[in-house]
């Protein structure tokens, strides 16, 4: 059985009257469609065409973005349809994993993605040694620099400032206050937080 399936993004101004028409004209027997974003793995239709298929039958769509807008979920949804005996075909990009052309074609398709995966990983994996050896952790931005958080404990520790007035002029929560002390203290500040030095 070929078996089709139409998209359009939700809330989209476009209808699937071109891609329904392109389907039937093709051989489609039965369509799934639905307005869904092609970003989402978790679309009803989508689910319940794969769960529909059966072996030799062929999954059609007008063209591979209807499948989806993602490349690796693209590929793993073609895996699946694979895995169930089924094939797939694009009408607009002319793919069909029913001929060795077409199972080629997805090959190379499916080589050049974890080529691109791999050429992120290294290049995330050169910055972060760049970054730590120009002394740069990864992570978030502290919310204090060093000489904020001297004068936060100093003022604290003095007796000139409350927790809550600094927590105020460097607009950051109390607790946050309480941990820069503790720091400096090894305990926290009285009236810092809630939490008081022990005696």
């Amino acid at each position: 059985m070929i078996i089709g399936y139409a998209r359009v993004s939700k809330g989209d101004d476009q209808t699937t009257a071109l891609q329904l028409r392109a389907l039937k004209d093709a051989g489609a027997e039965r369509i799934f469609e639905e307005a869904a974003s092609g970003g989402r793995w978790d679309r009803p239709e989508l689910h319940r065409m794969l769960d529909h298929l059966r072996p030799g039958d062929v999954v059609l769509v007008w063209k591979l973005d209807r499948l989806s807008r993602s490349l690796k979920d693209l590929l793993h949804i073609l895996e699946r349809i694979e895995h169930q005996g089924a094939g797939f075909r694009s009408l607009t990009e002319a793919i069909d994993t029913t001929s060795a052309a077409g199972r080629m074609m997805m090959q190379m398709i499916g080589a050049f993605a974890e080529f691109e995966r791999a050429m992120i990983r290294e290049r995330t994996g050169a910055g972060l040694v760049a970054a730590r050896a120009e002394g740069r952790v990864g992570g978030r931005r502290p919310k204090l620099t060093p000489e904020q958080r001297t004068d936060i404990a100093e003022g604290v520790l003095s007796g000139r400032k409350t927790a809550a007035q600094m927590a105020r002029l460097y607009k950051v929560s109390e607790p946050t206050i309480s941990r820069v002390n503790s720091r400096w203290t090894g305990s926290a500040i009285p009236g810092c937080g809630g939490v008081s030095v022990p005696a």
